[in-house]
C-alpha cells in the first residue's frame, strides 16, 4: 500500500476538498485524484463520493480513516525515529564499562535533555566501525584506524581523549604494595590481555607497547569476560593486567584489587572519534567539545607511533 496516496487520502478527508488537499501536499489537484483512485483500487471500495461542495466519505471512507491516521501516524514516527538531527544520536563505544562509555555518562549527566544512545557493535576491525559511520548505522564510533591511507574519505577520524594506563593486580602479585610503577618495572611480570584480536587497534597498540618497553604481553586463552579475570588476578601471585584509567570495573570486596598507575612515561591508550565529514548528527559537536573539559594528559607520556601527543586545544582537531 502506498503510503502517500494514505496520507493524501487522509488530508482529504479532513479537509473537504481535494484541491486544498493538493495545495497542502504539493501536488496538483490531479496527483490527489490519481493516488486517491489507485488507493480505492488497492481496497477494492470506494472512499469519497463528489458534492457540490467537495467529496465527502463514503461508508467504508469512514471505517478507513482512523485507521488511515493510524498509517501516517506510524509511517512519520518511524522516520522521525532514523532521521539525523530528530533522532538519538548514537555513539558507538567498546564496552559500555570503557572509558568511552564513562565520558559519555559524564556528558549526558551535564545534559540530561541530550538524547542519546550508546551501543556496542560488538567488532574488532575498525574498518567495520567505518562502513557502519558510513551507513548511517551509527553516528559516531570511538574507534581508531590505525593507517589513516586507509581511511574513506567520507569519514573523518578526530582525536578524542587519551587513557593513562593501570596495572591491575590482586593482593598476592609482588607488585600490590606499589603506589605507582614505572613501565621498567614490568618487565618479566606476566601481563595477561585475553582476547587481543588480529587486525584490532589494541592488537597494534600492544605489540608496539611490548616492543617499546620490553614487556610481556601474554594473549593466550579464550575471553570468558571480565568477572573471570578479577576472580583469576584476586587469587593469583604472578598474573596482572593492564586497565584504563576511566574504565570502570566491579569487583567483591574480598577480592582485594589494586590499581597501579603507570608513569615515567605515563602509558597512553589513544582514543580516536569517527564520523562522517559531511551532515554530522548536530548534538555530536558538544559532545567533541567535552573532550576538551577533561583532565590533561601528564607531559611525559609514551603513545603508539599512530597517534601524535595531542595538546589539550587540539581535542577537536583534525587527524585525518
Amino acid at each position: 500500500m502506498d503510503t502517500e496516496a494514505v496520507r493524501t487520502f487522509v488530508r482529504a478527508a479532513e479537509l473537504g476538498q481535494l484541491r486544498h488537499a493538493a495545495d497542502e501536499l504539493g501536488v496538483t489537484q490531479q496527483a490527489v485524484s490519481k493516488r486517491i483512485a489507485a488507493l480505492e483500487r488497492v481496497l477494492d471500495v470506494r472512499l469519497f463520493t463528489r458534492t457540490a461542495r467537495g467529496v465527502e466519505l463514503t461508508l467504508d471512507g469512514q471505517a478507513f480513516l482512523p485507521h488511515a491516521r493510524n498509517i501516517v501516524t506510524g509511517v512519520d514516527r518511524a522516520v522521525t525515529a532514523i532521521r539525523p538531527g530528530s533522532r538519538a544520536l548514537r555513539i558507538d563505544v567498546l564496552g559500555l564499562r570503557s572509558a568511552q562509555a564513562v565520558v559519555l555518562h559524564d556528558y549526558w549527566r551535564s545534559h540530561p535533555e541530550t538524547d542519546l544512545d550508546v551501543v556496542t557493535l560488538r567488532v574488532d576491525d575498525p574498518h567495520v566501525a567505518v562502513a557502519a559511520v558510513r551507513a548511517g548505522d551509527v553516528d559516531a564510533s570511538f574507534r581508531s584506524v590505525t593507517d589513516p591511507a586507509t581511511l574513506p574519505h567520507e569519514v573523518r577520524m578526530i582525536h578524542a581523549f587519551g587513557s593513562p594506563l593501570e596495572l591491575l593486580v590482586g593482593p598476592r602479585h609482588p607488585l600490590a604494595s606499589a603506589r605507582t610503577l614505572t613501565p621498567a618495572q614490568l618487565r618479566r611480570h606476566r601481563i595477561w590481555v585475553p582476547g587481543i584480536a588480529p587486525r584490532s587497534e589494541w592488537a597494534d597498540f600492544y605489540d608496539q607497547l611490548a616492543t617499546a618497553f620490553d614487556l610481556r604481553i601474554d594473549a593466550a586463552g579464550p575471553n570468558f569476560g571480565n568477572e573471570v579475570l578479577l576472580d583469576i588476578l584476586a587469587d593469583s601471585a604472578d598474573v596482572a593486567t593492564l586497565v584504563g584509567s576511566r574504565d570502570r570495573y566491579l569487583w567483591p570486596a574480598n577480592h582485594d584489587l589494586r590499581r597501579i598507575p603507570v608513569v615515567s612515561p605515563t602509558l597512553v591508550y589513544p582514543l580516536s572519534l569517527l564520523f562522517p565529514r559531511t551532515d554530522p548528527h548536530p548534538r555530536l559537536q558538544a559532545v567533541i567539545d567535552h573532550f576538551a573539559s577533561l583532565a590533561p594528559l601528564p607531559e611525559a607520556v609514551w603513545l603508539p607511533s599512530w597517534a601524535a601527543a595531542p595538546r589539550r586545544s587540539d581535542a577537536g582537531a583534525e587527524q585525518t
